[in-house]
């Protein structure tokens, strides 16, 4: 084969939109966001525990290193290939691709889960030191980086063999580091492999609870017995990625699979940003324990609740009516009719706002961070990074829905007006 050198010629308009700051962004991000990784863990094991300490919290070169993390994370990686592979679960079909085809998809993460935990478990039980986590989450959130970018840089060399219509809309502008940072090619694939699939939900997200445990396990060896608010964190992190896990299918339809190529982007965030950012809570717990009231507690579990039924039942409606609008569940809804040959649920959950699963989310987000109390940012840097995240992400479904929709899309939001949250945004 060689590379498809006709592939710049095929653009659309979309192609020339820069999202994420453009060639700045593209040049940026990859610097300070790996950065902003490093800082965080740092941050959450020094006493002070200030995001605003100057100066920060440098790690010296032997904390940065250890030689059994990249071999605990190719292992790790190496180990979730392999259940991907496994032929357990069902096999499902993507939506239809540009040149009229659609891909098949394993869905068996929730056996991956599964056959983690009893691993763990299996290692707890033979007495290993699972708390000796929190010592290796430097080196290994740096074998993740440069794993990130090893990886990136391969999917970008790679994607000159694809053909044009593999390629994703926004990712082929000729730029060579706006390309590298948004992802050229779609759906990369080594045979039947999806690597941007695999990465989505596999490794990254079920290693996430598994540093949490080994967080969870340093605090007994510190102190006899897990706090409340660790079991809170662990039990509420937990729920979120089984849930993701468990409806592996729904994630066919995100945007992260159906619109956004896969660069660094998507692999950064798949393998260093989610397992080492969205469970600093519990390493800052191990440095920084709390005492939890039980009515406090209980307070904390109803905020979950209700941000995980609100966060459920809206995503469970939307992928139900794309998948089958006559479906009993969503068919007396009420819609609006597209000049795509689509509809637009302007009831139920879609016609209290137009993101109830970001709100549920959000919610949910809230309730992980105040097992930790109200003495440090530092535990609310999920909370506010990821409101920042879902209401850009709104942003950018906004303008792709009225580029698609027109007109039927401004008679929606006339009559959702709410982005996100009911009468405030």
């Amino acid at each position: 084969m060689r590379p498809n050198s006709q592939a710049a010629k095929h653009r659309s308009s979309h192609d020339t939109e820069r999202e994420f700051g453009g060639t700045l962004g593209a040049v940026c991000i990859p610097i300070f966001l790996p950065l902003t990784v490093l800082f965080l863990i740092c941050v959450s094991r020094s006493p002070e525990a200030s995001v605003l300490q100057w100066p920060p919290p440098l790690p010296s070169a032997d904390q940065l290193w250890e030689p059994l993390a990249p071999v605990l994370l190719l292992g790790w990686i190496g180990l979730h290939a392999l259940l991907y592979l496994t032929p357990v679960g069902k096999v499902s079909e993507g939506l239809v691709l540009r040149d009229g085809t659609r891909l098949k998809y394993p869905i068996n993460g929730f056996h991956g889960l599964c056959i983690s935990g009893v691993l763990l478990m299996l290692l707890l039980g033979l007495g290993a030191p699972l708390g000796y986590l929190f010592e290796l989450l430097l080196p290994l959130a740096v074998c993740a980086i440069a794993v990130s970018f090893l990886l990136s840089v391969y999917l970008y060399i790679r994607s000159f063999w694809a053909p044009s219509h593999a390629l994703a809309l926004g990712g082929n502008t000729g730029n060579p580091l706006y390309d590298f940072f948004i992802g050229r090619e779609l759906n990369p694939r080594i045979g039947n492999f999806d690597l941007k699939y695999f990465c989505e939900l596999r490794p990254g997200l079920i290693g996430w609870v598994v540093i949490n445990l080994g967080m969870l396990m340093k605090e007994v060896e510190l102190r006899g017995s897990p706090s409340l608010a660790m079991i809170l964190i662990n039990s509420f992190q937990l729920l979120y990625v089984a849930d993701a896990l468990w409806n592996e299918e729904a994630v066919l339809t995100t945007m992260d699979i159906v619109h956004d190529g896969f660069g660094f982007m998507l692999v950064f965030g798949d393998l260093a940003w989610v397992p080492f950012t969205y469970g600093l809570q519990a390493a800052f717990l191990v440095v920084h324990p709390q005492a939890l009231s039980s009515l406090g507690a209980a307070a904390i579990i109803a905020l979950n609740g209700i941000g995980y039924y609100i966060f459920r039942k809206s995503n469970s409606q939307k992928n139900q009516f794309r998948r089958d609008p006559s479906h009993p569940s969503v068919a007396r809804l009420e819609t609006i009719a597209t000049a795509t040959g689509k509809r637009l649920l302007v009831s139920g959950w879609w016609g209290l706002v137009r993101h109830p699963n970001y709100l549920g989310d959000l919610l949910m987000a809230l309730a992980w961070s105040l097992p930790c109390g109200f003495s440090h940012l530092l535990p609310y840097f999920y909370v506010i990074y990821f409101t920042v995240l879902l209401i850009h992400r709104e942003a950018r479904d906004e303008r792709q829905c009225r580029a698609k929709y027109g007109l039927a899309w401004d008679t929606y939001c006339r009559r959702v007006p709410y982005r996100i949250f009911p009468y405030i945004y």
